[in-house]
């Protein structure tokens, strides 16, 4: 096969492999938009368990219900699509690898699938909940009666799991800087002072402008970068030998270290050499 054969071939898997996750969101959209009230409502229980007693969400339009459901849908079909996805880009790439390298890009997809459904899951769990309580306990000093448009709310949700979910990923783009060589772990530690900077800057501009949600992204930030530092360590340390594997796969010149077995000798030729 050619160098343009294989090119084209390649471009071909690549379109079918996103064709099929692109059915199977485009499925699992639809399946969420049918249960997209109940999706809703369950997204929707930090707000309803910190409006003031007697208050109800609205919406201020009337496209408003569709458009806000519409979203729902497609981020819960896209999370549950999630591990599709990851499975048709790593059957994609992973013929192309060698053996030490699938033994380390495999935990690196789990570990950002886990990474991100942990950190929508915390903002899910503690910083809408805080947050709200936060914002109706200032509301209520005023007297003045809470409207809250769910329209509104699932914006700033979506920009709470959007910056939460990226923050979280911190440990995973660390480990694969120290695999790669481009950092090493004592480097990671030494730009601790400018990483707490750093994480209040990133928090400032990830989340709605309210000084908790940006504390309660900055902390877990700074922890988490100290994760990274520790689990980088461990998988450096846990590496086997990858000098010699590398080069052992330079020398055959396929994935995986296969080797070229020599030609056997032909007893016609002098000396019983190969042909």
């Amino acid at each position: 096969m050619s160098q343009e054969e294989s090119f084209v071939s390649h471009l071909v898997e690549l379109r079918d492999r996103m064709i099929r996750s692109l059915v199977v969101v485009l499925v699992l959209f639809g399946v969420c938009f049918y249960f997209s009230g109940e999706i809703m409502k369950f997204l929707s229980q930090p707000l309803y368990q910190s409006l003031p007693p007697g208050t109800r969400p609205i919406f201020t339009d009337q496209a408003g219900a569709f458009f806000t459901l519409t979203k729902v849908s497609f981020l819960a079909a896209v999370l549950l699509s999630l591990p599709w996805i990851m499975y048709q880009a790593w059957a994609f790439v992973a013929p192309g690898l060698y053996e030490h390298e699938k033994k380390f890009a495999l935990p690196l997809i789990v570990s950002s699938i886990f990474f991100l459904v942990v950190g929508i899951g915390f903002a899910y769990l503690f910083v809408l909940p805080a947050a709200y309580k936060f914002f109706f306990a200032f509301a209520s000093r005023t007297g003045a009666d809470v409207m809250q448009d769910l329209q509104k709310y699932w914006d700033f949700t979506l920009a709470i799991f959007f910056g939460f979910g990226l923050t979280f990923e911190v440990p995973v783009a660390e480990m694969l800087l120290v695999k790669l060589g481009m950092v090493t772990t004592e480097q990671l530690r030494a730009a601790r002072r400018y990483v707490v900077v750093g994480a209040f800057i990133v928090a400032a501009v990830l989340t709605p402008p309210d000084v908790l949600s940006q504390f309660m992204l900055a902390i877990p930030l700074i922890l988490l970068y100290e994760l990274g530092i520790v689990l980088a360590g461990f998988i450096k340390a846990r590496s086997r030998a990858p000098d010699e594997e590398e080069a052992a796969e330079a020398d055959s010149g396929e994935p995986g270290g296969a080797t070229v077995a020599p030609a056997p000798a032909d007893p016609r030729l002098p000396g019983g050499g190969q042909r």
